[in-house]
């Protein structure tokens, strides 16, 4: 079975049609920054979405593995809780990551701050 549907996803894959991205120019706001211009605030900033989203990906991949083991448990019921309580951690897990994220854009909303984004000061103008 596997190997019928490994094969479908291959054919799928070559046949997919490719698309070339038009080059954005200089000015567009979605250009990224050149890499003399980078900071340490905006390298934190970085690092910090970069490992929301990575956590939030990682919760949500144990929750569909608990699901699969739900799935294949076949009655037992040893393995019936064990997956059950897989997915109850993903959905705390879940849950933490994207109150974490919502308290953040909220402090950021009510105080006008910016906390993803460290200043730091110095005695230069």
């Amino acid at each position: 079975m596997f190997q019928k549907l490994k094969n479908k996803i291959a054919y799928a894959a070559v046949a997919a049609p490719i698309y070339a991205q038009e080059k954005i120019d200089i000015g567009a706001p979605n250009e990224f920054k050149r890499l003399g211009d980078l900071d340490f605030p905006s390298i934190v900033k970085g690092a910090i979405s970069l490992i929301m989203v990575v956590v939030a990906l990682a919760f949500f991949f144990m929750l569909i593995w608990g699901g699969l083991k739900w799935v294949t448990s076949e009655g037992d019921q040893k393995a019936v809780e064990a997956a059950r309580n897989q997915i109850t951690n993903a959905l705390i897990g879940l849950a933490i990551v994207f109150a974490a994220w919502a308290i953040v854009k909220l402090i950021e909303t009510v105080f006008d701050v910016n906390l993803l984004q460290l200043v730091i000061p110095s005695f230069q103008r």
